[in-house]
């Protein structure tokens, strides 16, 4: 197998496709080899338009996922970001190529282990993995330096019921959150902005349905 060119074919055929046309997102999953993040046994299937089995129950996101997420974010040089779900890494990888730091937490010890071995394993420094359950937000800190109590950018990597109130609380003014909010199999990919201190935009982005985080809050537990 030509492992380049069938790594273009999946940019030209699931990625492009998918709405995702930003050519510095399309330049970045070539520099980021994909293959090195998922197991071995299933390496076979890198490219493949499917959601890879984790150890622990867990999977990676699809390829057009994963690039889509990447794209509407939009994550600048300067910014922080906060990562729920590390998985293998991968998508904390392509994030800290945009970043100036990424903080990511993973609920299971065996998939921390993993992710960091694979972030090592690449020459990634500027990836914080930290151990914790994020599905309803996250009060620890990061080692970002600076101000740990917020960031520019939130990216959840697994589905949630609805967006808890604490992700709002965590980005700053003009940051962004990505989610995909819902119950299976009805679930909505979105982004919403901090437009001030009290306001924020919410845009819908696509349909899909994801695995929900371990422990997301169901809405009847929130009060409004």
């Amino acid at each position: 197998m030509n492992i380049e060119q069938t790594r273009l074919n999946m940019i030209e055929h699931q990625i492009r496709t998918w709405d995702v046309l930003n050519q510095d997102v399309l330049d970045l999953l070539v520099v980021v080899k994909r293959e090195a993040f998922v197991p071995i046994a299933y390496k076979s299937l890198a490219f493949f338009d499917t959601e890879i089995p984790l150890p622990c129950g867990e999977n990676m996101l699809t390829p057009k996922m994963e690039a889509r997420i990447l794209q509407e974010v939009a994550v600048q040089k300067h910014e922080n970001v906060l990562e729920i779900g590390t998985g293998s890494g991968y998508m904390a990888a392509l994030l800290c190529y945009k970043a100036r730091h990424v903080t990511s937490i993973e609920i299971e010890p065996t998939l921390k282990a993993l992710a960091d071995q694979n972030l090592s394993g690449y020459g990634i420094s500027n990836v914080a993995t930290l151990l914790g359950d994020g599905a309803q937000g996250w009060s620890g800190t990061s080692s970002a330096g600076g101000d740990s109590a917020s960031y520019d950018v939130i990216v959840i990597s697994g589905s949630l019921p609805v967006l808890p109130d604490a992700f709002l609380k965590k980005i700053k003014v003009g940051g962004r959150i990505f989610a995909i909010i819902g119950d299976a199999p009805a679930m909505t990919g979105q982004i919403t902005t901090r437009m001030s201190e009290s306001a924020y935009s919410t845009i819908n982005l696509f349909e899909t349905s994801e695995k929900p985080l371990r422990n997301a809050l169901t809405p009847s537990h929130f009060s409004f």
